[in-house]
C-alpha cells in the first residue's frame, strides 16, 4: 500500500517545503477503520500518497492552532463540526467552494455557509447513549431514557463520557445541555452527573466501546457509535434522550497554508461524492451522509425519528463561546473529578 498511517503525529520528514506534490497530509477524526478505508480507496483511484494521522477533533484543532505559522497538515476530515467552525472562525482553514456543493443536503451546505466555505458537512448524527443491557439487568438498574435519568444514584460509577477539551462529541453534549437547560442549570446538571461518571475519556466513541466490553454500564456518545457496537454483537441498547438532543454535522476542512493544496482539493471533492460516502457502511459506520445520492445504512438512526433541538452551530462554533464553556467545564467539572 502507498499510504502511511501516523498514529502519534506527522512524520518529521513531511515538513513544509520538502513534501512531494503528489502527497497529502491528512488528519482524520473518525474511527480508525473508516479513516483507513477512505485512504485506501482514495489512493486506488488517485496518484496521490496519503500520510494520515488519527486524532480526536479537539486534538486536531489544538494541533492546527499550534502549527498555524508553519502548517504540517493539508486537510482535516471528520470530527464534529464545532471545532471545525472554531478553526474557520480563527482563519486556520482555507475557503473552498467545491463544485459538489449542489449535491449536498441543506444542513451540509449551511455548515459551509456559516464558515464562509472554510468547512463543509460530510455526515450527520444525533447525540445519545448506549447501555449494556446485561450489566444494568444484573444490577437491577432501570435503563435510562432521559437526560434526567442519568443522575440517578443507582448509576454511580456506571457512566463514561469524553472530556470536551479533547472530544468534539463531548463538546456537542456540553453545548446541547446548555441549549436545553440554560447555562447555569446545565453546569449544575453536569456536576450532578459527575457523581455517576467513572471516567472522562479522550475519544468521543470510547465510552460506548467500554460499555460494550463490560467495563461500564453506559457510554454517552453519538448514537451511530452505539449502533456500531450493537451491530458487532455486543449487548448494547441505543437511546435517544426523551427531553431532546443535539446532533453533529461532521465536517471537513482544508488547512490555511496547506503545502499540498491541489491534492487537498482533490480529496475534498472526492470525499463529498456519493461514491466515497457510500463506503461508510462497509466500515460499519452508521452516520447519515451529506451527499443526497449516497445511501445510509438501514441501521443508521433516522434523524426524523429523534426529538432534536434547534442546535445553534454558528453560535456554539464561535471561538469565544466554545473556549468560555470549555474553561468553565474544566474549572467546575473536570477539576472536581
Amino acid at each position: 500500500m502507498k499510504h502511511t498511517y501516523l498514529l502519534a503525529g506527522l512524520a518529521a520528514g513531511l515538513a513544509p517545503g520538502i513534501a512531494a506534490a503528489d502527497e497529502l497530509n491528512l488528519i482524520c477524526s473518525a474511527d480508525i477503520v473508516i479513516c483507513e478505508l477512505l485512504v485506501e480507496r482514495f489512493e486506488e483511484g488517485h496518484d496521490i500518497d496519503v500520510n494520515m494521522v488519527r486524532l480526536s477533533s479537539g486534538e486536531a484543532y489544538a494541533k492546527l492552532r499550534a502549527e498555524a505559522r508553519n502548517p504540517q497538515t493539508d486537510l482535516w476530515w471528520a470530527g464534529s463540526g464545532d471545532p471545525h467552525l472554531q478553526a474557520a472562525n480563527d482563519k486556520l482553514t482555507h475557503p473552498y467552494e467545491s463544485a459538489r456543493l449542489s449535491e449536498l443536503h441543506d444542513w451540509a451546505v449551511t455548515q459551509a455557509e456559516n464558515a464562509e466555505y472554510r468547512t463543509v458537512g460530510v455526515y450527520s448524527g444525533a447525540l445519545g447513549w448506549g447501555y449494556n443491557t446485561e450489566i444494568l439487568a444484573a444490577k437491577g438498574i432501570e435503563p435510562p431514557k432521559c437526560w434526567a435519568d442519568l443522575t440517578d444514584p443507582s448509576l454511580k460509577g456506571e457512566i463514561q463520557i469524553a472530556d470536551p477539551n479533547s472530544s468534539g462529541t463531548a463538546y456537542t453534549a456540553l453545548a446541547t445541555l446548555v441549549q436545553l437547560m440554560g447555562e447555569d442549570e446545565a453546569f449544575a446538571y453536569l456536576a450532578e452527573l459527575g457523581a455517576n461518571v467513572s471516567q472522562y475519556t479522550k475519544s468521543g466513541s470510547a465510552p460506548v466501546k467500554a460499555a460494550a466490553r463490560g467495563e461500564t454500564g453506559i457510554g454517552i456518545v453519538f448514537m451511530h457509535d452505539a449502533v456500531a457496537q450493537a451491530d458487532e454483537g455486543f449487548p448494547i441498547e441505543v437511546v435517544a434522550p426523551c427531553e431532546g438532543t443535539g446532533y453533529e454535522v461532521g465536517s471537513m476542512s482544508i488547512i490555511d497554508g496547506a503545502y499540498n493544496l491541489e491534492a487537498a482539493k482533490t480529496f475534498y471533492d472526492w470525499a463529498l461524492s456519493a461514491e466515497a460516502q457510500n463506503l461508510m457502511p462497509e466500515a460499519r459506520s452508521f452516520q447519515l451522509p451529506s451527499n443526497r445520492a449516497a445511501v445510509a445504512s438501514e441501521k443508521a438512526p433516522a434523524l426524523e425519528d429523534i426529538k432534536l433541538i434547534d442546535y445553534d452551530f454558528a453560535e456554539y462554533g464561535k471561538t469565544d463561546v466554545r473556549q468560555r464553556l470549555l474553561d468553565r467545564w474544566s474549572k467546575e467539572i473536570g477539576a472536581a473529578f
